[in-house]
């Protein structure tokens, strides 16, 4: 069992490794976002191009701060940076953490990426950091990310209303979601079950 809270660590699966996050990684993160021009999503926070030293400042000093551990996503077969994730709003006193700030792009979208990252990211959670709760946050309007979250085996906490303010000004509502650590057994067989079937075709 490791220390509470988390530090940087590399999480290697079949299909990713999530390494953590510096300005090495810049480039890739450009190219990450640019796949399918992500920051259009009005109800996201990928970065444009232009914005990724900023983002990745911004995420660095979060972790400085013991906020947040930020990852790169790096896909298995190429190598190639496919978007970025995090451990975030850190409790320094109950075990309990949010994995947020998850984007990919388009082309590592609807395959079983997503899927093993939360896997390394819950495993590591619960099995080495001995977390009591682990949460997940989205914008009311992103009912992909929303439906995502349900597939893990999350379940919804409720909305905190006018919550934050986006970039654009507008308020945005908050929907939280949990798995506590007596659900993980479970939600752990559901994601590896889940990554069986990808091996299958």
């Amino acid at each position: 069992m490791e220390a509470y809270p988390p530090t940087p660590i590399i999480l290697t699966g079949q299909y990713v490794t999530l390494e953590p996050l510096n300005q090495t990684h810049a480039e890739g993160l450009e190219a990450a976002a640019s796949d399918g021009k992500l920051w259009n999503l009005w109800f996201t926070s990928v970065p444009r191009p232009e914005k990724v030293h900023e983002f990745i400042e911004t995420a660095l000093a979060e972790q400085l701060a013991g906020k947040s551990i930020p990852f790169v996503v790096r896909r298995s077969e190429d190598e190639a940076i496919v978007g970025s994730t995090r451990y975030m709003n850190i409790e320094q006193v109950v075990r309990r953490l949010e994995i947020g700030h998850t984007w990919y792009a388009a082309s590592a979208q609807r395959t079983p990426i997503n899927t093993e990252c939360k896997l390394l990211l819950l495993r590591h959670a619960f099995e080495s950091l001995d977390c009591v709760a682990v949460e997940f946050r989205t914008h009311r309007f992103n009912e992909a990310s929303r439906r995502a979250i349900l597939r893990l085996g999350a379940v919804q906490d409720g909305i905190l209303r006018n919550h934050r303010i986006g970039a654009d000004g507008t308020l945005r509502d908050t929907v939280v979601f949990s798995i506590l650590q007596s659900e993980w057994p479970a939600v752990k067989m559901n994601l590896n079950f889940k990554l069986s079937q990808y091996l299958e075709r």
